[in-house]
């Protein structure tokens, strides 16, 4: 009973928990990688929740946690290095017009980073990857700015390399309390469904008041 468990970890996990956690092991550590991109241009699924699954993942067997950290660290790249050219080809308005129309995304988000940009400078690269809601985001004034593209890459690897080896890490080592996570996996699929209620609602909120003030 207990090598069926420890061959099958995921099988037991219910809601998106479940699903992401099975979905990650499908795909294995390139998927890890994939959905960082996604995660870093448009978060259909966020990293706090990815990260930690792969990380439990690897303590069960199932993924490399060293091609996981470099795979979602390259990610995270690739998808900071596409909103960068995006900002430097558009410029910031017009970038921030355009990708304020996707869903799950707002224009305030971009203002808000562009304005830790304005602030902080080439640091806000580094430490904006350490802050939900920036992080991705921050890519695009930097675009419009031209920062030279070595320091970028370079700020922007190190502050994703924190970011993921954290998660990861915090995954790994709940991965050996396997009973813990099953027993309380149910918890954690009504925190991220709460999260996503919360993140929509106030979208839809800011958009609404934003008509209404004819912005």
């Amino acid at each position: 009973m207990q090598s069926a468990q420890q061959t099958n970890p995921t099988e037991e996990l219910e809601g998106i928990v479940g699903f992401a956690a099975r979905s990650i092991e499908a795909l294995g550590e390139w998927g890890v990688g994939l959905f960082t991109l996604l995660e870093t241009v448009f978060p259909p699924i966020p990293s706090e929740v990815i990260l930690p699954l792969a990380g439990f993942l690897t303590r069960q067997g199932s993924m490399s946690i060293v091609l996981v950290f470099i795979t979602s660290t390259l990610g995270a790249y690739l998808g900071a290095l596409l909103l960068y050219s995006i900002g430097a080809k558009l410029g910031l308005e017009r970038s921030i017009r355009w990708l304020s129309k996707l869903p799950l995304v707002d224009r305030h988000d971009f203002e808000r980073a562009a304005g830790w940009f304005e602030r902080h400078g080439k640091s806000a690269i580094f430490f904006g990857r350490l802050l939900p809601g920036v992080r991705s985001l921050i890519s695009l004034p930097a675009g419009a700015e031209h920062m030279n593209l070595l320091t970028f890459s370079i700020f922007t690897v190190a502050g994703s390399a924190v970011w993921n080896a954290l998660l990861i890490g915090l995954g790994a080592l709940l991965g050996s309390q396997y009973q813990l996570i099953d027993q309380y996996s149910q918890y954690l699929n009504y925190a991220v469904y709460a999260a996503i209620l919360l993140t929509i609602a106030s979208l839809i909120k800011r958009r609404i008041k934003r008509r209404h003030n004819g912005v």
